[in-house]
């Protein structure tokens, strides 16, 4: 082990290589759940540490379904897009430590960046990082020369993520996701999914919001994660996302999570439309999420009921637009990012309307990262 962490072991290490689903109602008895229009008030915006919240199964997320369902009922009077706002500041936070991060470049092009206290954990390893001051990007952290294939970087760098570890990057997962400057561009190497954003790189993934329709009102399934997971344990989520990992496309991923995520056929999934993109950018002391999220909608027949397939659900329900709109506005209940892929149906579907005060700045800010 300490062999494998030497930082001038990596370079010559390639030289040598050869190479409990729950339902609210039964869809047949949906009605139960009352209809509730799209309503605002400023003094019922409120997040999950002012929301009461009971004590049973609550779990590490701290909230049942109770939970949701009592604060997804209540009824107000006056329009104010506030809650939303601020579920977009959570998933933007930061910017104001973007000098404290210096470019992560390839070639002549800026593809992370990398905040310079854990640029001096990489310093160690020069046979992999070097941080070179003779060109235009002044102050930057670049790859060694010798690391000239896409595949002889992704070993390289894989193994100093594999020396810096746990304590430096938690939650390492064995995924990894491409090194890009932009979608669709070549990719300069592959980097494992739990380092992204300690290196800065732009990071992608597909959402969907699987819907129903029924006597005229939509509601949307919602899942909520499994208690043990280590990201989010037991926050609510869309019915089914996932990262984009390296060498698969938005659409054969996306029919891939809806299987494992909710079982969904492809025979149902491939009717799923994709419907624009949702992008964020913050900033977490070493970490710099740069992330676009692809949105897509699907509307399943009445009948069907989710079934998780990889433990990575404990449940779903259910749940009219306009509650599932109220859930948000008012806790923190759900996943951050998922936030913004409802609230950018919520537009879509006109649940938020042009005489909303504040509706064109939402609507922008649902892109406050770089699209690209």
């Amino acid at each position: 082990m300490a062999r494998n962490c030497n930082p001038y072991y990596c370079l010559s290490l390639y030289k040598f290589r050869i190479s409990s689903l729950s339902l609210y109602n039964s869809p047949i008895s949906l009605h139960l759940f009352p209809k509730s229009r799209f309503k605002f008030s400023h003094n019922s915006i409120r997040d999950s540490s002012s929301t009461t919240i009971s004590s049973s199964s609550a779990g590490a997320s701290g909230f049942t379904w109770d939970d949701v369902f009592k604060i997804s009922r209540s009824e107000n009077h006056s329009f104010d897009l506030h809650g939303f706002f601020d579920k977009i500041k959570i998933c933007n936070r930061g910017s104001e430590k973007q000098h404290e991060f210096i470019p992560f470049v390839i070639g002549d092009q800026i593809v992370g960046y990398v905040h310079n206290r854990f640029a001096d954990h990489l310093r160690r390893f020069q046979d992999v990082f070097i941080f070179p001051q003779n060109n235009s990007f002044t102050n930057h952290v670049t790859l060694h020369p010798m690391l000239r294939t896409p595949e002889e970087r992704t070993r390289a760098v894989a193994d100093v993520v594999k020396c810096l570890g746990e304590e430096f990057i938690p939650g390492i997962r064995n995924e990894l996701y491409p090194v890009i400057s932009s979608f669709g561009t070549p990719v300069f190497f592959s980097l494992e999914r739990a380092a992204a954003p300690y290196f800065g790189i732009k990071a992608f993934g597909v959402h969907m919001n699987g819907y129903v329709e029924r006597a005229g009102q939509k509601y949307l399934w919602i899942g909520k994660r499994s208690e043990v997971k280590p990201t989010y344990p037991g926050m609510l989520d869309h019915l089914v996302a996932g990262g984009l990992p390296h060498d698969i496309a938005c659409g054969e991923n996306l029919v891939k999570e809806c299987e494992e995520e909710a079982g969904i056929p492809s025979s149902i999934s491939n009717k799923a439309i994709p419907v624009g993109a949702v992008s964020y950018m913050d900033i977490d002391r070493y970490r710099y999420k740069r992330d676009v999220l692809f949105c897509y909608d699907l509307k399943l027949p009445e009948g069907f009921i989710p079934k998780n397939q990889d433990g990575e659900a404990e449940s779903f329900k259910l749940i009219p637009v306009a509650d599932v709109a109220n859930v948000i506005r008012r806790t923190q209940f759900f996943k951050p990012n998922c936030n913004l892929v409802i609230i950018d149906f919520l537009f879509r579907h006109g649940y938020i309307r042009p005489e909303e005060f504040g509706y064109l700045k939402l609507l922008q800010s649902l892109r406050s990262g770089d699209c690209s």
